[in-house]
């Protein structure tokens, strides 16, 4: 699918000379800032799904861990007191 996209002169000049310094053509630095836009929205939206998800069940089951607990188990990761993740409780 071919798309046209308008670019005001001053964007297109900074677009060059961006495209220069990194020995690429403009097209590809236009590609590479969508295609990173894109993958940065598409793990918003997860993100935003799983955490109304997440909502849905503490809101049905109440089952939760606090930020302290969380905090002391990460606190523990790579040491000899390391262990699984805490059992959540309500």
């Amino acid at each position: 699918m071919a798309v046209s996209i308008k670019l005001d002169d001053e964007l297109k000049e900074r677009l060059q000379r961006l495209a220069e310094q990194h020995q690429r053509s403009s097209h590809w630095m236009m590609r590479e800032a969508i295609r990173s836009y894109v993958e940065r929205e598409e793990a918003r939206d997860r993100f935003t799904k799983e955490a109304l998800v997440a909502w849905q069940a503490y809101r049905e089951t109440g089952l939760h861990l606090s930020a302290g607990e969380v905090n002391d188990w990460l606190d523990r990761w790579g040491s000899d007191d390391e262990s699984e993740i805490p059992e959540c409780h309500s």
